[in-house]
């Protein structure tokens, strides 16, 4: 069970910098997914859509490392308690929000990385990524995989938008210094 440090009210330097990096990341990669898929789709296999895979391919990647370290580190540093000011529905809200994303986020990238062993795209920009489980190649287990891709993509999108909303509200309607705890230099109340 994670150390919970009850007298601190903002995340460590740690935790923002993991928080930030990925949340750059998936703002970064989120688009390039939509469009890429867009573009195959359509049918426009090019350089530039060949980019825009291998681009997606090793952010997801960079996301993935990311993500089981910012857990590893939540698990073992804990968190800061909920702001007091918080209601109960908002504070259970709020945790299921960062659990989903955390969830959401490692097992999208895993999926992605999957789909791409299933399907053998596994060279982004020169680079041999290793086929995940060492799975041999079939389209149709990878096209099914990236359907479930897909949606998770978009339920990512979702939460994000929620909680960069949360973090709006608190910042901009209560004011109540909730947006802080994560704000790079931010102390929190």
């Amino acid at each position: 069970m994670a150390a919970m440090n009850s007298t601190r009210s903002s995340y460590s330097g740690t935790a923002k910098l993991f928080h930030w990096s990925v949340a750059i990341l998936v703002l970064v990669t989120a688009p390039i997914g939509l469009i890429m898929a867009d573009r195959g789709r359509a049918d426009i296999w090019n350089a530039l859509t060949n980019n825009l895979y291998s681009t997606h391919k090793l952010i997801g990647l960079v996301v993935l490392a990311l993500m089981l370290a910012r857990l590893a580190y939540r698990l073992s540093a804990g968190a800061p308690p909920a702001d007091s000011s918080l209601s109960p529905a908002q504070k259970a809200v709020s945790e299921v929000v960062h659990w989903l994303l955390y969830v959401l986020l490692i097992l999208v990238a895993l999926g992605g990385w999957l789909g791409t062993s299933y399907y053998g795209a596994l060279n982004a920009f020169g680079i041999q990524i290793p086929a995940l489980f060492g799975v041999a190649k079939n389209e149709d287990m990878a096209k099914m995989i990236f359907v479930y891709h897909a949606i998770g993509g978009i339920a990512i999108i979702g939460l994000v938008g929620l909680h960069i909303a949360g973090a709006m509200f608190h910042l901009v309607v209560k004011r109540d210094g909730v947006f802080y705890r994560m704000w790079p230099g931010g102390g929190g109340r």
